[in-house]
């Protein structure tokens, strides 16, 4: 974490909630300093490990890396983030209290101040052990967020050609982003369908499917192994298919012990 200045890094995706982000946080914390605005998680991820800011505000769901993956990196640095989301989760507000705090989109100014003002206060005190709140805070918010048996996805409506196939969700083996379409990849073929991957995700077991590319998400059964070339670039060999998936560093620690 940064020291002698207070510093502070934005993630969020939709450009004008971002813009009055940023506006709000310059008008309410004029001693802020902010060194990074990004619009996706991993920007932000590579922008904590170069600045590792004090404070970060996080949108919870962004492409590529999440607001999740992105706040464990802050609290490994041992700074502090606010949640931002369209959702009034019970969840997030379970975290008011604790080492994160959340604000609702579009975000006021008033509950802005209020988010400041204990953001002034934890940053004063520091006392115990705020990386280590955070990582706890993180882990009970994570699987509060997961969605329920009756919320998961069960079969997928996909294009094949001028066809319509029915994909049971136990058949497919990954998602990959391309273009406007999302490719459903199954051992009897591939199919397409527009739900966009950052929908798609939200109705997914995250115990059976993982992100492991901005574009790519892959059931953890049919991984075979991981692969590190001679530029350091990470990918993945799949169980009797013969696709290789991009891996990216934002990524790599669900890999941990493979």
């Amino acid at each position: 974490m940064s020291t002698g200045r207070l510093t502070a890094l934005v993630a969020e995706d939709e450009a004008p909630q971002r813009r009055a982000l940023v506006e709000q946080l310059r008008a309410a914390w004029p001693e802020l300093e902010l060194v990074a605005v990004c619009e996706d998680g991993e920007a932000a991820l590579d922008a904590v490990e170069e600045h590792r800011p004090a404070v970060a505000f996080l949108d919870i769901r962004m492409p590529g890396a999440s607001g999740m993956d992105v706040a464990r990196a802050v609290a490994a640095h041992g700074g502090m983030v606010v949640f931002t989301t369209a959702y009034d989760d019970y969840a997030v507000r379970a975290f008011e209290a604790g080492a994160a705090d959340y604000l609702l989109k579009p975000v006021q100014p008033e509950r802005l101040g209020q988010a400041v003002e204990r953001l002034r206060q934890r940053l004063a005190e520091r006392n115990g052990s705020p990386a280590a709140d955070l990582q706890s805070l993180l882990e009970g918010l994570e699987a509060r967020l997961r969605p329920r048996g009756e919320q998961l996805i069960r079969w997928i409506t996909a294009s094949v050609g001028e066809s319509v196939r029915m994909i049971g969700i136990d058949e497919v083996l990954f998602f990959q982003a391309q273009d406007k379409y999302v490719r459903v990849a199954t051992a009897d073929g591939d199919a397409v369908i527009r739900t966009p991957l950052k929908e798609l995700l939200m109705g997914l077991d995250p115990d059976t499917f993982w992100q492991v590319h901005r574009g790519a998400v892959v059931r953890v059964s049919a991984i075979d192994r991981l692969v590190r070339n001679e530029l350091g670039r990470h990918s993945l060999r799949l169980k009797g298919h013969p696709e290789v998936l991009p891996v990216s560093g934002a990524f790599l620690h669900r890999f941990r012990g493979m």
